[in-house]
């Protein structure tokens, strides 16, 4: 296989390159070069993607059996449509990574890959779906976004040559979030620490290096599909993530269960104070049966806990980003939340 990685010098699209390499596979990788990186054994191509004479020369090192795209995040639809037009001549199939938050009722509803998407033309520019300054309610600009981003690939490539991969929560080795690394570290800090909710609660987070397999196995099928991609229902508690963090950093701490009602009562900010926290009924309810049926595999999220602790320990640095500085609780406050309950 040739394949072409947009992005591929961090988090999923390193991961990736990594994995083509290792099957074989002829890779070039575009991206700034200002961040992350190169692989060793990838052609690397520096460009901007919002430069359509950058792109129009990417298009001349092909062709490529598949694109995979794993650098879109912050993109609005119509430039990735530009992108994608630019390149539909020169790769046979186009792997988009999305997002379970395109779908109009995530993170309320319980989701399967034919639920309702939402709104977004394939040309928005990335002020479509913007709400209100005075909006009190769910915040969709990013998933009307990334839906009409999805849009726009198959405006380029057709639907028969497009695959769309709609994770959750990517965790894992090279993690630029924040949210597992976080973990590791108040786990390594012991002491008493606030597990939210309950332990049984179920979480679906995915391991980076099981996505980018997956994407690779899409791209060599080559066979135009939309995929949830999460850990399988059930499977994972918070209760188990937590204690593989504390097992893992061989810490001697004390996890205090503190119901949804107390933090919510303590302004606690769901989903970044205490990462993968989260009250709404859907969030962690995805169906992925029919990427399972085509070759998912998803290890235990204890061995994903574990690698991204020996990765950190080992010297690993995340590429730099402000979604970094979101996660975590204060430690003065988690203390006076603490000391309420008497812990």
């Amino acid at each position: 296989m040739r394949i072409l990685v947009l992005g591929g010098t961090w988090f999923l699209g390193r991961a990736v390159v990594e994995d083509a390499l290792r099957r074989s596979w002829q890779v070039t990788t575009f991206n700034r070069g200002y961040s992350g990186r190169p692989v060793d054994g990838a052609l690397p191509v520096h460009g901007d993607r919002m430069d359509l004479g950058d792109l129009r020369r990417l298009a001349e090192h092909g062709p490529w059996d598949a694109v995979i795209d794993t650098s879109a995040s912050e993109l609005a639809p119509r430039d990735v449509l530009a992108g994608a037009e630019a390149l539909s001549a020169a790769a046979g199939h186009y792997v988009y990574v999305s997002t379970v938050s395109a779908y109009q009722g995530w993170p309320d509803e319980s989701l399967t890959e034919s639920s309702a998407v939402l709104d977004g033309p394939p040309d928005a520019d990335g002020e479509y779906g913007r709400m209100p300054e005075d909006w009190d309610g769910p915040d969709l600009h990013y998933g009307r976004q990334k839906a009409g981003t999805e849009r726009a690939v198959i405006a380029a490539f057709g639907r028969d040559r497009t695959t769309i991969l709609r994770p959750g929560v990517i965790l894992g080795p090279g993690e630029y979030v924040g949210r597992l690394p976080w973990w590791l570290s108040r786990a390594a800090r012991g002491g008493e620490i606030i597990a939210p909710g309950t332990p049984d609660k179920v979480i679906q987070p995915v391991d980076v290096r099981d996505v980018a397999a997956f994407a690779l196995d899409r791209a060599q099928a080559g066979a135009g599909r939309v995929f949830n991609v999460t850990a399988p229902t059930g499977r994972e508690t918070m209760g188990g993530f937590l204690n593989a963090c504390l097992e893992t950093t061989g810490a001697a701490g004390k996890f205090v269960w503190v119901s949804d009602e107390t933090l919510i009562e303590h302004k606690v900010k769901q989903w970044t104070e205490l990462p993968l926290w989260r009250t709404h009924a859907g969030v962690w309810r995805i169906d992925s049966s029919g990427a399972y049926n085509a070759g998912l595999a998803c290890r235990p999220l204890a061995e994903t806990v574990a690698d991204t602790w020996r990765w950190l320990q080992q010297g690993g640095i995340p590429v730099e980003h402000a979604r970094w500085a979101e996660h975590g609780i204060d430690s003065a406050k988690e203390a006076k939340i603490l000391a309420a309950l008497g812990a």
